[in-house]
């Protein structure tokens, strides 16, 4: 029924992992893959931003 050796390719990116096999397909859903990254990182950063902008200000006085 399923095959014990069936390769299965990882669903994440790893920066520098070779390329030069994968098809179109799968080329397009790492970079979706990647810019949902990019996305939870640039809220990561502008989370931290509005805490630090808000601890500034409370000790300006």
């Amino acid at each position: 029924m399923f095959d014990d050796n069936e390769v299965r390719k990882p669903r994440t990116h790893e920066v520098g992992m070779p390329i030069d096999t994968m098809s179109v397909a799968e080329l397009e859903e790492r970079i979706g893959l990647l810019r949902g990254e990019i996305a939870r990182l640039e809220q990561a950063i502008a989370a931290r931003q509005q805490t630090r902008a808000a601890a500034d200000s409370m000790f300006r006085l």
